[in-house]
């Protein structure tokens, strides 16, 4: 019986250290997550943080200089190539002049190219347009970086918007809930009324819990893509709001075929397969190139000189018949432009559908913004009917859970709409080209004046007088979210002047 006891008492212990245990590491743990740091972020912090730490950026920089070295390597094909050699043997054996058991030989020569048939001249050319793209392409991939940033930091705005509008609900159908108790247990209505109230707020309260998990998804993604921690508490500093876009489609076009990176790149590369097709015509013409040479034989390492011999001279080179490579070659080069050249072309007809896609969706998203609100309204009018009619007795309680429902379905819409608009405004732009960096056309025009990568850049900068961006009206905004420092999500949602809730 003591042994039993004490086995007891042991176990108490035992349970007691490790329920101990357990609240100290739940304790530690809610520090570390009340810990985590919170920011306070505007739109356009959130795209220079992408910018500043993007991997895809960071892969275009490097791409960028591995261009700008092969440039240097074909600029300095042309330059005198100076090369020394040494041998080391022992001879053994007998032979007329004698016996000898040591040879040494040191040959030094600088070869100098003169005429290659225009390869290297090709090589510099193509050398050079592939610096070009390469600039054009960091430029289009901060392009899609800053796309991209946006898209995300809309989507955390759309479903923080999604959260009020869903907690709106939770608590407008409690209020509802608490009505209905109160007349049931004065027996004006039915069970079913409770019931069925009690099920419409808990299918609410389910799809709150989504929408909040839909909001914290879209917020780690947010980090991510920026590189911050993804437990960082992002309060984001804009509401979704409607800017009035005024340009044609035509306008649009016009100028993404001119601005377009990726219509500048593909350009370029058909200039590339130009030059290697002059390149390898090249084959059939002769190569020249000048020598000097000197050549000591000795005995010993660094004296009793056996020869001393030096040559100065021209040397040449012409395949007459290499069995049809070089034909073979050219043919191919032949085949490569016309490659380039189809798929410039496609790139500028995917640029007028891009275009037109963004803008088409542009504009039914702006027309819905205007139907929504509409809907919003009448919405909350139907629900102060069916509530009113309700408590009257002359309405059920069906009525009021369905207008409670469509009045959740038309808020959402409304923001959706806004959603949708301000990502197909950033897809626009992107498709269009709007400069983050150097303004495309002005970057051709210095190339094309010969000037060199980094001059070309620095003409093209972009500054206000440098790239003409396309501008839009800014009208006052459809919605205004207003929320407090202290709080991370907004409760409440707003109209222009009028709230939604009462």
């Amino acid at each position: 019986m003591r042994i039993s006891n004490r086995i007891k008492k042991n176990f108490r212990r035992k349970l007691a250290a490790m329920l101990a245990a357990g609240i100290m590491t739940f304790s530690i743990g809610v520090t570390s997550v009340d810990a985590a740091e919170v920011v306070n972020i505007t739109l356009e912090e959130t795209i220079q943080r992408a910018f500043e730490n993007n991997r895809t950026i960071k892969e275009s920089v490097a791409e960028r200089e591995q261009a700008y070295w092969n440039l240097s390597e074909a600029r300095r094909q042309t330059n005198p190539q100076v090369s020394w050699s040494f041998s080391a043997n022992r001879h053994g054996g007998m032979y007329y002049g004698g016996m000898t058991s040591n040879a040494f030989s040191h040959t030094g020569s600088i070869n100098i190219p003169i005429y290659q048939g225009g390869r290297l001249k090709e090589g510099r050319l193509s050398a050079r347009y592939a610096l070009s793209s390469a600039d054009l392409s960091l430029e289009n991939t901060m392009q899609t970086v800053r796309l991209q940033s946006t898209v995300y930091y809309f989507t955390v705005l759309r479903y923080r918007n999604l959260i009020d509008v869903y907690e709106e609900e939770v608590m407008t159908l409690q209020e509802h809930l608490r009505n209905v108790n109160a007349q049931y247990r004065v027996g004006t209505v039915a069970k079913v009324d409770v019931l069925e109230s009690q099920v419409e707020l808990a299918n609410a309260q389910q799809n709150l819990v989504n929408v909040q998990n839909n909001y914290d998804i879209s917020v780690a993604e947010l980090n991510n893509y920026i590189g911050l921690p993804a437990d960082t508490v992002l309060r984001p500093q804009d509401a979704l709001t409607y800017k009035q876009y005024n340009l044609k489609l035509s306008d649009c076009t016009s100028y993404a075929l001119e601005n377009r990176a990726d219509a500048a790149m593909a350009d370029y590369a058909v200039k590339r397969a130009e030059s290697a097709q002059r390149a390898a015509k090249a084959g059939k013409r002769p190569s020249v190139s000048a020598g000097i040479s000197k050549e000591i034989d000795m005995t010993h390492f660094f004296n009793d000189k056996a020869s001393d011999q030096w040559r100065v001279g021209i040397s040449a080179s012409w395949n007459v018949f290499d069995g049809g490579i070089t034909d073979s070659q050219i043919h191919a080069a032949n085949a490569a432009v016309v490659r380039a050249q189809e798929v410039a072309a496609q790139t500028r007809e995917q640029i007028q559908l891009d275009v037109q896609s963004y803008f088409l969706q542009l504009r039914a998203a702006e027309k819905n913004i205007s139907t929504t609100q509409q809907s919003v309204t009448l919405a909350e009018e139907n629900y102060k009917i069916a509530q009113v009619r309700y408590s009257a007795g002359v309405g059920t309680n069906l009525d009021v859970m369905d207008a409670s429902e469509k009045l959740t379905e038309a808020r959402s819409n409304y923001f959706t709409a806004l959603y949708n608009y301000n990502t197909a405004k950033a897809s626009l732009d992107r498709y269009m080209g709007v400069p983050v960096e150097i303004d495309v056309v002005r970057y051709v025009e210095s190339e094309g004046e010969g000037k060199k990568a980094a001059q070309s850049r620095e003409d093209a900068a972009l500054t206000t007088e440098a790239a003409e961006v396309p501008k839009v009206e800014e009208v006052a905004p459809v919605v205004m979210i207003d929320f407090e420092d202290d709080s991370p999500l907004p409760s409440e949602i707003v109209d222009q002047d009028q709230p939604f809730n009462e």
